[in-house]
């Protein structure tokens, strides 16, 4: 086939490619996208989305079996049909991937379905090779973004078959409760999973060779999870190193090493599934970045600056290839930074802070730094002020009240550092905090704006004044 010529070319149609090929077209950019798999990536396909909609069946199964509190009986045990949970999950996930395909097709960007290899650059642009279903062509594009995500780690020796051995897209599209599973890796993917399915009715155990689970996260919030966790029956493996596995046709066995008083030693755990969920390594293999001359960094990841440039003219990348904060909206964000900076406008990835979740069970969210953070940074005298939901009406009425709001603040200035929730609607409320840090606020500020009651938005301002020593409804120390 002929060669095409485009001003954009974008690899990888995930939350990181696919809104930088959008804004291209919007900005009358000549774009292309290339997709070697899923059109809205893994988010939309096998992670993020069908995650949280598995996750909020979870939620109502727990919740249908635990209603007699509010004076509603229902006859029998719920009961699950996991055929009607995939069917509704994949419809969900088809609306919205039938969306992105609207959208970009309304911007003007041309969809190739296909994997894509750089070759050398040059005169004219660079060279971009497209294997198709129906053969091979060239796009020449005098800039390339590279936005071609993340997989899963694997370990020697418990490689993923979606079978015994599972990744989070398997454990997404599994169609009965497994009985018994081992989750490998207390991160929130490991942990989200692992809560929906002991919510069904699975026997989960958490293997994680650190201390702690959700290392990144707030301790007094993980606290909170880990209560719930041990309350829900799961059993969490700390310092606990998965070594090996056998099939013995009616289960697996994982053979683990764990921490004693006396050193190590080995055990044994049995299992239907075993969820292997240790991180994500950047899919950069296989695209021709030699060829093209692109810098790759320890670990496979492609070097890339605040503007999202490669160390070759015309080439940007962005996303979880580039590493940092694995999360989508990031992606997203610097996707719509290098569309700008490609159609010649002043732009930058500058931010302050990055809010992050997890949608356990209560949800954590987070944005700025934590205490430890802040004192590492310099911040020696901090203003920390928590409100629990426990005394919140609003969380009361709707009989959910595990959790708290926590504000960490500069003592001497007021600058708002952080704010960490762990609770029902966390996910929902921490971009109010976000914004706030973004524009400089100091805790004053929250403290300060009305929110309306009553809502879970209240524990915000709450938090914020008993950062001051002025909370109204708890008793301030």
């Amino acid at each position: 086939m002929p060669e095409q010529r485009f001003d954009a070319v974008v690899i990888g149609a995930g939350p990181g490619g696919y809104p930088a090929a959008i804004r291209l077209g919007q900005l009358k950019v000549k774009t292309a996208i290339i997709e070697r798999e899923y059109i809205g990536g893994v988010c939309l396909n096998v992670g993020c989305i069908p995650s949280k909609a598995v996750i909020h069946a979870s939620k109502m199964f727990d919740k249908l079996g635990h209603s007699e509190d509010i004076g509603i009986s229902i006859p029998g045990k719920p009961v699950l049909d996991m055929a009607r949970l995939q069917a509704w999950k994949n419809g969900v996930v088809g609306k919205l991937t039938s969306g992105v395909r609207t959208l970009l097709k309304a911007n003007k960007v041309d969809i190739f379905e296909g994997s894509a290899t750089l070759g050398k650059p040059g005169p004219d642009g660079h060279r971009i090779t497209v294997k198709t279903a129906s053969g091979e062509q060239t796009l020449i594009a005098k800039s390339v973004v590279i936005a071609t995500g993340s997989r899963p780690i694997e370990i020697p020796g418990l490689t993923i078959d979606q079978k015994r051995i599972i990744d989070s897209t398997g454990a997404l599209a599994l169609d009965k409760v497994p009985p018994r599973l081992i989750v490998i890796g207390g991160g929130y993917i490991g942990l989200e999973l692992g809560m929906a399915y002991a919510k069904f009715g699975s026997k989960v155990t958490v293997v994680e060779a650190l201390p702690r689970l959700l290392g990144t996260m707030d301790k007094d919030c993980v606290a909170v999870v880990e209560r719930k966790l041990r309350k829900m029956g799961v059993e969490v493996m700390l310092e606990t190193r998965a070594k090996s596995w056998q099939d013995k046709g009616d289960r697996a066995v994982l053979t683990v090493e764990l921490k004693d008083g006396k050193g190590t030693k080995t055990a044994t755990i049995d299992a239907d599934k075993i969820l292997l969920s240790i991180g994500r390594r950047p899919n950069s293999e296989n695209l021709g970045l030699d060829a093209a001359g692109v810098a790759v960094a320890k670990g496979g990841f492609i070097i890339a600056d605040d503007h999202l440039r490669t160390n070759v003219p015309g080439i940007y990348a962005l996303g979880d290839v580039i590493g940092g904060m694995m999360l989508a909206h990031k992606a997203t964000k610097e996707g719509e930074v290098v569309a700008e900076i490609i159609a010649g406008h002043k732009a930058a990835f500058d931010v302050r802070t990055i809010p992050a979740v997890v949608f356990s069970d209560p949800e954590i969210a987070s944005t700025g730094l934590t205490e430890d953070e802040a004192r590492a940074k310099g911040h020696t005298d901090l203003k920390v002020g928590k409100f629990p939901f426990a005394a919140l009406g609003r969380a009361l009425s709707v009989n959910d009240t595990d959790g708290f709001v926590k504000v960490v603040a500069d003592a001497k200035t007021g600058e708002l550092l952080g704010v960490h929730i762990v609770g029902n609607g966390g996910s929902d409320l921490i971009s109010e905090a976000t914004l706030a840090i973004e524009m400089g606020a100091v805790a004053d500020d929250l403290r300060l704006t009305i929110h309306p009651h009553p809502t879970l938005s209240e524990a915000m301002m709450e938090a914020a004044a008993a950062a001051l020593g002025e909370a109204i409804h708890i008793v301030n120390r």
